[in-house]
């Protein structure tokens, strides 16, 4: 990716962020968690296996695909735009490491929220904008931290990853093989629901009726690590993205307010998820297995 002459400035000081408002950004972004603290005393989580009935939903599909994909492209956005305010000719100046952390980065949303949601889900339960709005200020947020990091504001010289290398490699190990491991837990919830709708397309040809949606069918999955947990996925995440804070170094304070900021988001719900499936499926069913951590949480 080049930089284009006079990248547009889209909010003077803003996007792209200058050193100071970042440095704020990065500063103020670390204490997200606060704000998380409510979900331990409300289950009200209109998203998902939670979701309300509602006039203003956002259909599932598309709301998710709108709500995740913004951290993507402002970390984009950061690598077209901020080369150039710090004396670099363009973003191939940066450092091959710089470009490792995006093209991990962005790996990750093109599966998340564009393959997921547009091509894989048979089905995806509606959104509420509460949640939408949410979901998409945090990547906003947290696609400047880190898009200004790796944009500029962060290391712009090999000298700068000097020593790093077998942290940059284990780093992406661990993030490939937690990676593969969402895929894989995400896709056994999916076949649930592609049986599912497998099923009903069947009966409705036999009946001659119209085909219901499956949007609020839910078993208790088996595969993997769904014998010890109910939430793999979240898990198998926590690993991926703390191999990327590996990867730019522990003292890249974006890499690890990410990873922090994501498991004082996910944490509670994976908590409360679980006591929604013993009330589903009964004490017996769920058995021994965890919330998100096996034989802990």
């Amino acid at each position: 990716m080049d930089v284009v002459p006079n990248a547009p400035v889209l909010i003077p000081g803003w996007l792209p962020p200058s050193r100071e408002h970042w440095q704020l950004i990065v500063y103020c972004w670390q204490f997200f968690p606060i704000f998380t603290a409510i979900q331990w005393f409300t289950t009200f989580y209109p998203q998902g296996k939670t979701s309300i009935e509602s006039k203003i939903n956002i259909p599932g599909k598309w709301g998710w695909f709108l709500m995740e994909i913004w951290g993507m492209v402002v970390v984009d956005y950061c690598m077209l735009s901020i080369p150039q305010t710090v004396g670099l000719n363009s973003a191939r100046s940066l450092p091959w490491a710089n470009w490792t952390m995006v093209f991990a980065y962005n790996v990750h949303y093109v599966y998340r929220a564009i393959i997921a949601p547009l091509l894989l889900n048979p089905t995806m339960s509606p959104i509420h904008p509460f949640v939408f709005v949410s979901a998409a200020l945090w990547q906003v947020a947290n696609g400047l931290s880190i898009g200004g990091w790796v944009a500029g504001y962060g290391p712009t010289t090999v000298f700068d990853w000097a020593g790093r290398l077998y942290t940059i490699e284990i780093g992406l190990v661990i993030m490939g093989w937690s990676f593969l491991g969402n895929m894989f837990h995400d896709d056994d919830l999916r076949e649930i629901r592609r049986s599912a709708l497998k099923r009903q397309k069947a009966q409705a040809e036999k009946e001659g009726k119209p085909v219901e949606g499956v949007e609020k069918l839910y078993m208790l999955p088996k595969n993997g690590l769904f014998h010890y947990i109910l939430y793999p996925h979240y898990l198998c995440e926590w690993f991926e993205w703390a191999g990327f804070w590996m990867v730019g170094g522990w003292d890249c304070v974006p890499a690890r307010t990410f990873l922090i900021n994501e498991i004082s988001t996910m944490l509670p719900r994976a908590l409360q998820g679980r006591q929604w499936y013993i009330e589903k499926f009964g004490t017996e069913k769920v058995g021994n297995r965890k919330a998100v951590i096996p034989g802990l949480l």
